[in-house]
């Protein structure tokens, strides 16, 4: 019998094919390593074979299945550029799901893949939106006057949104990406500072650098560690780290065009406000990454109630780790819970809710203290950007036992 050969009516090269560019689109979407591997898993396996085996990571899936009286078929895809496209993600879910339950033809996979492929994209205008309200809502969060939102709304529509759109189309590279954006951006916001425009030049950096800080590969990284996929997590987290990075150069390269003794350390402002504006930035870091309107409601309400634990512990506990890590917790338990009552994936709440708490602030006082030879200022930031990172991913762990045991033990009874 040829490879090529259908077995019982099924061609399992073009299954194979098929189930592949779903896992790709998956991956390219925003969905973790770990369930872009399992639902290639359990399509793969609804069929008639004998073995399967897949590897995925965020640049390359691979996988080899020998149909039941067949022969050992092998195919590979290279995954070139991730990124957010949270409204194909949860319908490439669905439609995983609805391949494990129906076995559906060759055909029928492809035309129903086609039609998620082809929805319509979403509207110019909710871009702006989102990348508003995400940059601005964290600016006012880090203690912005309405002179300061004003000239962020500016520099987000124009620099962030709008050329931001038309470099996207030609620049590959990430670290190339924001540090440009983050350059352009950052150099906008101190000049018209140096103009008379805007009061709090650094608050207003600190919002827009938080629309181009990816909570995507860092939560998703720890979450591969946490199952034991340690190369796709390093990967992940790595070039999260690299986009950081970018963005410092882009922001220290502006700062040093433009003398120092404008910046200074954020104030908080009142409770409420950090609440409201955190559930809003939330919320439109969730459209930003193309999540539904209802998706990104509720991920506005984790953000909010995310920050809500963060204050909380911080007012009775005084320890910064300990109430990241609260956080953290609420948002990993939170996204499971949501992931059950919308049947989408549990990272679309993950990594939008989780925003309030990135170290976003740290980034840019870590290298002002750079650029300004603060060394003092950028070893207490560095220090701080690292206990931060080691809280979330203790607050993750956390829920991730727990619900491991409570899973386990449901399946028992």
């Amino acid at each position: 019998m040829r490879i090529s050969e259908p077995i019982c009516g099924m061609d399992y090269e073009l299954l194979l094919n098929e189930i592949l560019n779903i896992g790709k689109e998956m991956v390219k979407s925003g969905a973790e390593t770990d369930r872009a591997e399992d639902s290639i898993y359990r399509m793969i396996e609804s069929y008639d074979v004998e073995q399967c085996s897949v590897f995925v990571i965020q640049s390359n899936i691979q996988a080899t299945i020998r149909p039941t009286g067949g022969h050992y078929i092998t195919q590979v895809r290279r995954v070139h550029r991730t990124g957010f496209h949270y409204d194909r993600l949860d319908y490439l879910n669905n439609l995983s799901r609805y391949i494990c339950r129906n076995t559906p033809s060759v055909e029928e996979i492809r035309e129903k893949y086609e039609e998620v492929m082809n929805r319509k994209p979403q509207p110019m205008y909710q871009k702006y939106l989102s990348a508003i309200l995400g940059g601005v809502g964290f600016g006012v969060y880090f203690g912005c006057d309405l002179a300061d939102t004003i000239v962020g709304i500016l520099i987000c529509a124009l620099i962030e949104v709008y050329f931001g759109s038309m470099l996207e189309k030609k620049e590959q590279n990430l670290v190339v990406y924001n540090i440009i954006i983050a350059f352009l951006s950052s150099a906008a916001v101190f000049l018209v500072a140096k103009l008379g425009l805007g009061h709090h030049p650094d608050r207003i950096v600190l919002g827009l650098n938080m629309v181009l800080i990816s909570g995507l590969g860092v939560t998703n990284g720890i979450r591969d560690i946490l199952n034991r996929a340690y190369l796709s997590g390093i990967l992940n987290v790595a070039n999260a780290c690299l986009g950081a990075i970018a963005i410092a150069c882009g922001t220290g390269l502006a700062m040093v065009l433009f003398e120092g003794d404008m910046y200074e350390m954020y104030i908080a402002p009142s409770i409420i406000v950090q609440l409201v504006t955190c559930g809003v930035a939330s919320m439109g870091f969730a459209m930003m990454f193309k999540a539904s309107v209802l998706h990104s409601v509720y991920a506005g309400i984790g953000g909010l109630i995310n920050c809500g634990c963060y204050l909380l512990v911080q007012h009775f506990n005084g320890n910064s780790f300990t109430a990241v890590m609260a956080g953290a917790t609420f948002v990993a338990a939170y996204a499971y819970a949501m992931s059950r009552f919308h049947k989408a994936p549990s990272t679309i709440f993950l990594t939008t809710a989780i925003m309030p708490v990135i170290p976003g602030a740290t980034l840019f006082y870590m290298m002002h203290g750079v650029v300004q030879a603060d060394y003092a200022l950028a070893k207490q930031q560095t220090i701080l950007l690292g206990q931060t990172c080691i809280a979330i991913a203790f607050g993750f762990l956390l829920v991730e036992i727990a619900t491991r045991y409570v899973g386990e033990r449901m399946k028992a009874l």
